[in-house]
């Protein structure tokens, strides 16, 4: 099993679960995170810190998050300390099915 993140955090971003990962297995988007799950350690500890409920656990590689965050933690730069949410937060967190915003472009993180 694997934690995975879904569109939930899509315009988001809160980044509370990366301050707890042991592990570092945090992507970042321009957007969004992801989870590489062949790092991930299935301990469960980032899913309380997400405000938005956008980390879910599955086996099923066939899930569409599955590959997503798969693929997009092969693209983009690792995520490992806290940054602020994205302005639109507070805006887009009652969204359902935030897809169609996804930006498929790396984060940039800070030093």
């Amino acid at each position: 099993m694997t934690y995975l993140v879904n569109d939930k955090c899509i315009m988001c971003k809160h980044t509370d679960c990366v301050e707890v990962c042991p592990v570092d297995c945090f992507y970042e988007g321009e957007n969004m995170l992801v989870i590489n799950p062949d790092e991930c350690i299935d301990c469960g500890v980032c899913v309380p810190e997400c405000p938005e409920d956008a980390i879910f656990q599955t086996d099923n590689k066939e899930d569409p998050w599955y590959k997503h965050n798969e693929y997009f933690a092969k693209e983009w730069p690792n995520i490992t300390f806290k940054q602020d949410a994205l302005s639109t937060a507070e805006e887009y967190s009652s969204w359902s099915d935030k897809t169609k915003l996804f930006s498929k472009n790396p984060g940039g993180t800070k030093d």
